[in-house]
């Protein structure tokens, strides 16, 4: 005999969050600045969004706010792949903090680390990890390990390429240390994300067994 868990509850919002970004995806996929630049900026967030539909479709739910949060990163990336990272007008933000360079791939990479609201959730509907400090540390290594990974994949997509489509998707922008800023700002995003968990996510809340089948 085994349990059945009871899901997270069916909602409409997740739904609207892919309705817009199908219609994002649509009309800046028409006349992008580079196609090969909005290839390789868009791909893994399609994979992102098609590996959230599937889970979805399995029952695996997470909550609303969970889903917003991701959701930025996969609206923030669809433009970013349509100008390019460092072509986005994105002035009224630049200029608001006194930036010099094009902050827009910056606050995109923060958004990342969003991600690990959704991955602690997980983990704590099903009840993975008992040790709270670890159950907090886990995702916050798995965003960092991401972090890392995708600055590998831009190095070597930034070499194959060459030119110009190489440079926009690297978006370094002259700064040395673009790589690094990165992953501080992927980091960063983590533990946000992590600290709104502790304020308002849904805590050690095993699924609950619902229907015995033999």
């Amino acid at each position: 005999m085994h349990a059945t868990a009871t899901p997270l509850p069916s909602s409409w919002f997740p739904k609207l969050l892919l309705v817009i970004y199908l219609v994002e995806f649509v009309v800046l996929g028409l006349h992008p600045a580079d196609r090969g630049t909005w290839w390789a900026e868009n791909l893994p967030i399609i994979l992102i969004v098609v590996a959230l539909v599937v889970l979805y479709v399995r029952g695996v739910r997470f909550s609303n706010l969970a889903y917003g949060l991701m959701s930025v990163l996969i609206f923030m990336h669809t433009v970013g792949g349509h100008y390019t990272f460092e072509k986005v007008p994105f002035d009224w933000f630049n200029n608001l903090f006194g930036f010099k360079r094009n902050m827009y791939d910056r606050v995109a990479h923060f958004s990342v680390g969003f991600y690990a609201y959704a991955l602690l959730e997980y983990t704590d509907q099903r009840d993975l990890i008992r040790s709270r400090v670890i159950s907090y540390l886990f995702p916050l290594c798995v965003i960092g390990t991401v972090a890392m990974s995708y600055e590998l994949i831009e190095w070597v997509y930034a070499e194959v390429a060459g030119g110009d489509a190489g440079a926009a998707f690297l978006g370094s922008q002259g700064d040395i240390w673009d790589a690094q800023k990165d992953m501080l700002a992927d980091t960063s995003g983590a533990i946000l994300a992590l600290i709104l968990y502790a304020l308002f996510g849904r805590g050690r809340q095993p699924l609950r067994p619902v229907e015995l089948q033999s």
